[in-house]
């Protein structure tokens, strides 16, 4: 399906959209995510300008909410060819490897918590000797 490029505006504005800086949307054209459009309008002297439409926002978002899902830019790159794809078995396995870091990460994390809990409440206990939050994290 090709969906037309209404004009979203300039870099500023593309970059504004999807809640990036400037810099990050150029990291991400560098990176290949998303396309560096044509300088359009100006004299060769200006150089004109680049103009960035919806198709654009809509794919600098995309890549936001896939970040925010802790995806990394390489299997966004894939992702993002898939879209186009409409490859659905690999893009169920990228998501099946993604929800598996993430619930070693959530195992990772409770285990850190249980043990600073641990440590906060043996420091409760008592206000006398030295602070077994401090004396664990110099031991270790």
């Amino acid at each position: 399906m090709v969906r037309s490029q209404e004009m979203a505006g300039t870099i500023a504005t593309l970059a504004r959209e999807g809640g990036v800086g400037v810099e990050t949307v150029r990291y991400y054209q560098r990176r290949g995510l998303l396309r560096t459009p044509d300088k359009s309008g100006g004299s060769a002297i200006s150089g004109g300008i680049r103009r960035y439409g919806d198709e654009d926002v809509r794919r600098l978002k995309f890549i936001r909410q896939a970040q925010a899902a802790g995806f990394t830019l390489e299997q966004i790159g894939e992702l993002l060819e898939l879209d186009a794809g409409q490859d659905r078995t690999r893009a169920r396995a990228l998501a099946a490897e993604r929800i598996t870091a993430l619930d070693e990460k959530i195992a990772e994390l409770q285990a850190a918590r249980a043990s600073l809990a641990k440590l906060a409440h043996a420091c409760a206990a008592s206000d006398t000797g030295p602070c077994p939050i401090i004396e664990a994290f110099e031991a270790g």
